[in-house]
């Protein structure tokens, strides 16, 4: 009998009692095309393609077995970001409020050294476009979910805007703080020797690769600002999001005694950018900052890129 048959069979009275369940249970629900889930996306609707660039990147990582309290690795980067949408709506069931249904995106992020060609970070994750909700009362919100190979999970959420223009990008911290306390404001003196590229010293990468500044140590940001610097840029899509107030990072417990991953806080910037001549083309840039968390001080991990949309 196909799902959609309506007559009752001859021995229907042979049927077991659950039969109508089953029946229901199996009846054919199509899934929407392809071209409606991408359009359910939102805010990460320009997302799915191929895109490619560069960055860089700075972490200061626990040196116990070097002897020292930390070695500040830097990276001028490559990297590769991949994103496929999600073949099916994803509803989620209500007990306070009616379902809602996500859409959304899974992606593969890969990214290597540009001096040695080196493996830096391996990335599979998803963002989701969540629709408004009563239980909680929220606005239409996003969220990454992602995972890395170190044993961290994480849950990233946040809110989206669109600006009819160009970002703003303003700057970021690297200088070590203690615990729990406020993040320290721009211009803040860093009065570790490893951050300080006037000076050689044996915990830093080595030789540093050409085209690291001592501003970019200072606010990885200017890697993003210089490169829009004399772009123009007709209309961005802000993706905000961070593990606080909501979200958070789970970890193995090696990297809860030793590098303790508490947070991140990440801003995409999804880009229309208008060339003297020739088509538009796809944007994007990001800032992303993780706190690592040892020897009594949150380190900043920060991540940059400015990558292109090639298919």
């Amino acid at each position: 009998m196909s799902p959609e048959t309506t007559e009752t069979p001859e021995n229907a009275a042979e049927l077991p009692e659950n039969a109508g369940a089953v029946e229901n249970a199996t009846s054919f629900r199509a899934v929407p095309d392809h071209a409606t889930l991408h359009g359910a996306l939102g805010p990460l609707a320009n997302l799915p393609g191929r895109w490619s660039g560069t960055g860089f990147n700075m972490i200061a990582r626990p040196d116990h077995q070097g002897h020292n309290d930390i070695f500040l690795e830097l990276n001028l980067t490559k990297e590769s970001l991949v994103f496929n949408t999600i073949g099916s709506p994803i509803p989620n069931r209500g007990s306070e409020q009616d379902d809602i249904t996500l859409f959304g995106v899974h992606y593969l992020q890969t990214i290597s050294d540009r001096t040695t060609h080196g493996a830096l970070h391996l990335e599979p994750g998803i963002w989701i476009n969540i629709p408004k909700t009563t239980k909680p009362a929220e606005g239409p919100t996003i969220a990454r979910l992602a995972t890395i190979p170190h044993g961290d999970a994480a849950n990233i959420q946040g809110t989206a805007t669109s600006v009819g223009g160009p970002p703003t990008i303003h700057g970021t911290n690297t200088v070590p703080f203690t615990i729990g306390s406020p993040t320290p404001g721009p211009g803040t003196p860093n009065g570790f020797p490893e951050y300080n590229l006037s000076h050689a010293n044996p915990f830093r990468t080595h030789p540093v690769p050409a085209g690291i500044t001592q501003a970019m140590i200072d606010n990885p940001n200017v890697v993003l600002t210089d490169h829009i610097a004399h772009q123009t840029i007709t209309h961005t899509e802000v993706l905000s999001i961070s593990t606080h107030p909501h979200g958070g990072v789970q970890n193995i417990p090696f990297v809860v005694h030793n590098a303790n991953a508490v947070s991140v806080q990440a801003t995409f910037w999804i880009e229309t950018v208008k060339p003297a001549s020739g088509p538009t083309h796809m944007q994007l840039q990001y800032t992303q900052t993780v706190l690592l968390n040892f020897l009594g001080l949150s380190w900043p991990h920060v991540t940059v890129a400015n990558l292109t949309k090639t298919f």
